[in-house]
């Protein structure tokens, strides 16, 4: 396979840009995407499940819609909003 020109100074991950552009990423979009190398770790505010209140669950699962809330235990309501 013949080996690609480099993609510049202004990217910061080359590797991950050479593995989106295999996947058939425009080099746009490959080069956002490998400069944003943190872009996961941006969140993070909201606390755990587990470290909040069977009230704050039953809040969040009104607020998402999810059906059968109200005799739904804690762990039954975390359940429920991850797999939201």
């Amino acid at each position: 396979m013949p080996r690609r020109k480099s993609p510049g100074p202004q990217v910061k991950d080359k590797d991950q840009y050479e593995a989106l552009r295999d996947k058939g990423y425009s080099k746009e979009k490959s080069a956002r995407i490998a400069n944003s190398k943190n872009a996961e770790h941006r969140g993070g505010k909201a606390k755990k499940y587990e470290d909040r209140t069977k009230q704050d669950l039953y809040e969040e699962a009104k607020k998402v819609g999810i059906e059968g809330r109200s005799k739904m235990t804690k762990a039954e309501l975390a359940k429920a909003l991850r797999n939201n």
